[in-house]
């Protein structure tokens, strides 16, 4: 997330947290929620970094599972409601891409904060470099099917029916999105730039998943399971 005025993170914060609320709006409380705990939940992880933590919200469910949170964000709003949340929470504000973060962290998370950053490259190498030997660098990421469909998405053929239609895939690009008050500027890039940067870090893919809704209207469940919207992987930093 942002604080450029150009990007919508400022304009949008307040319809953000109200999309949010506790419990995170459909994508995270029906599909992403349950497979991002089972991956930090029993595992002994100490000490998690939050990029792009926004207002909190995974933060916090790292703490009720016992690991210590640092979280990073560009947008002062988003920042003042995860301290008005948590405020004995550690919330710091800069970027990814220059934040000043030492090798401290075991556990390392990106919960649909990398479709936000303009420069990846710098980004993932500072997550990386945040890493213990050991560590794991947890993603939730929109899947690169769906950003390069966007920002049109759905729409209906000449017979009425929805479909999703797909464009210029390999073109890297910034696409604006807007629902319920919020317009934000995200990035879509094909797959195999987010997997090529990883693996030349060395790091190691343990898991990679595109995780199905657990719950919802018939219709939300619907979309989801037609169109990939999210996938989830888990990344070793090298001993």
């Amino acid at each position: 997330m942002s604080d450029d005025v150009s990007d919508g993170w400022a304009a949008s914060a307040s319809a953000w947290i109200v999309e949010q609320g506790e419990d995170g709006d459909y994508g995270r409380r029906f599909v992403l929620d349950v497979p991002m705990r089972a991956r930090i939940e029993g595992r002994g992880f100490r000490r998690a970094l939050d990029v792009g933590c926004g207002e909190g919200r995974f933060c916090r469910i790292m703490q009720r599972a016992g690991i210590a949170t640092t979280g990073i964000d560009p947008t002062e709003a988003l920042l003042a409601r995860a301290r008005q949340m948590d405020p004995h929470g550690d919330y710091r504000h800069g970027r990814a891409e220059t934040m000043d973060i030492d090798a401290s962290f075991d556990l390392v998370v990106s919960y649909l904060s990398l479709i936000d950053m303009p420069d990846l490259r710098p980004a993932i190498a500072k997550m990386v470099a945040a890493l213990q030997p050991g560590g794991t660098l947890l993603i939730a990421n929109l899947t690169s099917f769906n950003t390069a469909g966007q920002p049109d998405g759905w729409t209906r053929d000449r017979e009425g029916i929805l479909r999703f239609s797909i464009d210029h895939y390999m073109d890297e690009r910034p696409i604006w999105v807007a629902w319920r008050g919020i317009r934000i500027q995200n990035w879509h890039r094909p797959l195999s730039t987010h997997m090529t940067l990883l693996l030349d870090h060395g790091l190691q893919l343990r898991l990679f998943t595109e995780p199905q809704p657990t719950g919802g209207n018939s219709e939300q469940i619907a979309r989801h399971r037609r169109v990939p919207y999210f996938h989830i992987m888990e990344w070793q930093k090298p001993v």
